[in-house]
């Protein structure tokens, strides 16, 4: 495993962010619990996404479906069919199991492991099974779902006519989806749990290709605006034998991950595809004016997109930021809007009551409007470091003239410069650069 995805990798699980699943049973292979950080990381990450799509954009509702749904519906979509199956050979000596071996160039008659026989590749289908009610047969078999779109899909005249919504309209949703994945691996890149945030937008067959770059550019436009690195970000034009057998047209983002190129979000113009396969299987009517409507889709991976957010923001600062034994001070960058703790609050000194009572009232005043931590261990300079390495952006100081004037010191994380605000103008000064304004301006530096 790349260097770099080591360090991240040990950073989440020792700061809170990122957990292997089942750990006192052993684990469970390519599942993670997200912890405290990593899930305020991860709500923040998807608040961001459905402010952007429900409030900032034009005619997009939100919706929230069901995770297990009629089988019929992964009929229609095409899920239950050889189109949604990996090729498996498994061997006759170890039984380890194995896909893509011909694509890998690798021998489809001899186990890379053990050199035993492999049996003939078959059909693997990555749905994951489930049973509802008490007999487990055929007939109470359903589906976990592979992708929150059917939800959304089937809802499509539900929605329409309960908000009064015409021609073209969006609907966003965000959920788990579940894939029985023969390889996972890359940390949280790629897992059989997982959330998408999903935006499937409903126009006029003329006008998907103009809309299809209208939501390209967005999504590229959201990424940017959310603080990441864009010259690590790239659009991959996917070719028609590659991409998805409903797609139209098909353009990844992807994000250079230490271990090579990864797709975080898929634009896709899926046609008429999804509301006119489930017409035919139903009896439901999904034309408007005699038509069907035209889909295009974004669909991003929450812990891809989770995984890229964090891994853009992870620095080893060089000079002036090493800790006390000489190590460079690891620094996450994340933005303003991510940062899973926007604010952390010290008294000067843990052993002067004055000093702690003070600073109790200040973390007392500010936790009520941001997501605040209060630290009163070792010395300022750890502490600071401490806050940096988990991505905090302010730190506030109460010391000695604190108790004089009423005000304190703000330490902002990248700049690392400071400024002296009063206290009772503190949630407004943290307001306003949560907004973007700019750190120094809010305060008389010091």
């Amino acid at each position: 495993m790349e260097e770099l995805t080591k360090k991240i990798i040990s950073l989440t699980k020792r700061k809170g962010f990122v957990f292997p699943s089942s750990l006192i049973y052993g684990g469970f292979s390519s599942t993670y619990d997200f912890g405290p950080r990593g899930a305020a990381l991860k709500n923040n990450l998807k608040k961001a996404w459905w402010n952007e799509m429900t409030k900032r954009q034009k005619d997009v509702v939100g919706l929230d479906s069901a995770i297990i749904m009629n089988p019929e519906i992964w009929q229609a979509s095409g899920h239950l069919s050889k189109g949604f199956a990996d090729k498996l050979s498994e061997c006759k000596s170890c039984h380890q199991r194995f896909k893509d071996l011909e694509e890998d160039g690798k021998s489809t008659e001899e186990c890379p492991n053990c050199g035993g026989e492999l049996m003939e590749p078959r059909d693997f289908n990555l749905m994951m099974k489930t049973f509802v009610g008490p007999v487990e047969d055929n007939a109470t078999t359903a589906y976990l779902r592979a992708e929150t779109c059917q939800g959304i899909f089937v809802n499509f005249k539900n929605v329409m006519d309960s908000m009064r919504v015409d021609l073209p309209f969006g609907i966003a949703q965000i959920g788990k989806s579940f894939r029985n994945e023969i390889t996972p691996g890359n940390f949280i890149f790629r897992m059989r749990e997982f959330e998408q945030m999903e935006m499937q937008w409903f126009c006029k067959k003329e006008d998907a290709d103009d809309f299809f770059e209208f939501w390209l550019n967005q999504r590229l436009n959201w990424y940017e605006r959310m603080g990441i690195d864009m010259s690590k970000l790239r659009k991959n034009e996917i070719g028609e034998d590659e991409r998805a057998h409903y797609a139209q047209r098909q353009v990844d983002i992807e994000y250079k991950f230490p271990f090579g190129w990864g797709e975080i979000e898929g634009i896709h113009n899926r046609g008429d595809w999804d509301l006119s396969n489930h017409s035919k299987h139903s009896d439901a009517d999904f034309e408007v004016d005699g038509e069907y409507p035209w889909v295009i889709e974004t669909s991003i991976g929450v812990e891809r997109s989770f995984l890229a957010f964090l891994t853009d923001s992870y620095h080893e600062m060089e000079e002036g930021r090493e800790d006390d034994s000489g190590k460079k001070e690891t620094v996450l960058r994340i933005g303003r809007k991510l940062a899973p703790t926007k604010v952390a609050v010290f008294p000067l000194l843990k052993n002067k009551e004055s000093l702690v009572e003070k600073a109790e009232e200040v973390f007392d005043k500010i936790r009520k409007d941001f997501a605040s931590i209060y630290d009163e261990t070792g010395s300022i300079g750890k502490r600071y470091r401490r806050q940096d390495e988990v991505g905090t952006p302010l730190c506030v100081t109460v010391d000695f003239d604190s108790l004089e004037d009423d005000s304190v010191t703000i330490r902002e994380r990248d700049s690392m410069k400071q400024i002296r605000v009063n206290i009772e103008d503190l949630n407004k000064v943290i307001s306003q650069f949560m907004k973007g304004e700019e750190f120094i301006s809010l305060g008389k530096e010091v």
